[in-house]
C-alpha cells in the first residue's frame, strides 16, 4: 500500500546500492507494493541472482516513536536467529546511514514462494500451515535477550515487562495526540485502562523475542510448507502471547487453533497460558489496533486502501477496550 514513508529511488540509485554492497550490478528491478512502510524492490543481478532490497523511510520524515531504526531491529533478528532453524530469507547486506540514500537499507535473498494470504489452500492445508507456524513461533521465543524488555533501538524499554509495555503504550498515545488521531475512546480513558490492567503483565519475568507482525502477508509458502517468515522490523522483547495477536488480527484466538497445538508441540506455552491470558491478549490487541489507527498520521495512506482497515481496527479496538473495562 502506498504511503509517504516509501522512498522513491531511480534505477541508477538502485544499481549503485547493490553494486556498492554486493559488488555486482543490476539488470532488472520491480517494486513490490505490498508493504506498508518500507520501499521494497526485487532486483535481478548480473550474476543471475534475484535479491530483495528494502529501504527505510526518508530520514527527515517523522514516524511513530517506536519506529526508530526499524531496519536495524530487523537486522538484529536475522543475526540472533542464525542457527535456530527458523525459516528466514538470508540477509546478504545491511547498510546503515548510507551516504547515497541518507538512511538504512537491507539486501536479502529473494524468495520463490507466495505470501500465505495469496495462496489457494484447502482447509486441511491451511491447518497444517497454522500448526507449522506455531512450531516456528515456539522456536522464535527461545531466542535469549539481554534482560531488557521493549524496543531497545527506539529507546522504549523497561526492567520489567509491565514497565516496558506502559512506556510503549504511552509513546503510542503521545503519537495519537501529535497526529490528532480519531479514536473510539479518550486518550485518558485508554491510558487508564492500560495502567489499571498492567498488573497482569507481571507474570512475564523473562523477555522473549516477539515478532508482532506475523500476519499472513509476512508468511511465505512454497510447496505446501512455510518457506520463510519475513518483515521482522517491529520485533520487541516481551510476552510470547503477543505473537498470537497478529495471526488472528481482527479476530480472536480459538482454543482449537492448530497454531496453538503447533506451539505446544514445538516446546512453547508451558506455564504461559494462565488466568491473566485474556487481559494480556486484550492489552496487546488494543496496542496493535492503536498502531493501525495512529500510523496513518505520518503515512497518509490513500483513503480507498485504508478506509476498510480503519473501520476494522476501530471496531476491534472497541472490543479490546471493553474486555479491559470489565477486568478493571
Amino acid at each position: 500500500m502506498d504511503s509517504r514513508t516509501k522512498r522513491r529511488l531511480s534505477a541508477a540509485e538502485l544499481d549503485a546500492l547493490v553494486l556498492g554492497a554486493l559488488g555486482v550490478g543490476m539488470v532488472s528491478s520491480e517494486e513490490l507494493p505490498d508493504g506498508f512502510a518500507n520501499a521494497v524492490w526485487r532486483l535481478g543481478l548480473e550474476d543471475g541472482r534475484d535479491v530483495v532490497l528494502k529501504v527505510g523511510p526518508p530520514p527527515d520524515l517523522k514516524l511513530l516513536t517506536y519506529e526508530r531504526d526499524l531496519l536495524r531491529t530487523e537486522a538484529m533478528v536475522y543475526d540472533l536467529a542464525a542457527g535456530t532453524g527458523l525459516p528466514l530469507p538470508a540477509l546478504l547486506h545491511a547498510g546503515f546511514d548510507d551516504a547515497l540514500i541518507g538512511g538504512d537499507y537491507l539486501i536479502l535473498a529473494a524468495l520463490d514462494g507466495v505470501p500465505w494470504n495469496r495462496a489457494t489452500l484447502e482447509p486441511a492445508q491451511d491447518r497444517e500451515i497454522r500448526f507449522e507456524l506455531g512450531r516456528h513461533l515456539a522456536t522464535l521465543h527461545t531466542i535469549p535477550g539481554t534482560g531488557v524488555f521493549g524496543y531497545p533501538y527506539a529507546g522504549l524499554t523497561g526492567g520489567t515487562w509491565r514497565e516496558a509495555f506502559l512506556v510503549m503504550a504511552g509513546a503510542l498515545l503521545d503519537d495519537a495526540v501529535r497526529y490528532d488521531t480519531p479514536l473510539p475512546a479518550t486518550i485518558l480513558e485508554i491510558a487508564r485502562l492500560f495502567h489499571t490492567n498492567a498488573a497482569a503483565l507481571d507474570e512475564i519475568v523473562t523477555p522473549h523475542l516477539v515478532h508482532f507482525d506475523i500476519w499472513p502477508g509476512n508468511v511465505f509458502l512454497k510447496d505446501g510448507r512455510i518457506e520463510a517468515l519475513i518483515d521482522h522490523e517491529r520485533a520487541f522483547w516481551g510476552d510470547p502471547i503477543a505473537d498470537f495477536v497478529t495471526p488472528t488480527i481482527f479476530g480472536e484466538i480459538q482454543g482449537d487453533d492448530p497454531m496453538l497445538a503447533g506451539y505446544h508441540d514445538g516446546g512453547g506455552g508451558r506455564g504461559l497460558f494462565t488466568h491473566t491470558t485474556e487481559v494480556r491478549v486484550a492489552l496487546y490487541r488494543a496496542y496493535l489496533y492503536l498502531i493501525l489507527l495512529v500510523e496513518n498520521g505520518p503515512r497518509q495512506y490513500p483513503e480507498e486502501s485504508y478506509g476498510r482497515i480503519r473501520e476494522l481496527a476501530t471496531e476491534s479496538l472497541v472490543r479490546a477496550l471493553e474486555v479491559l473495562r470489565r477486568a478493571s
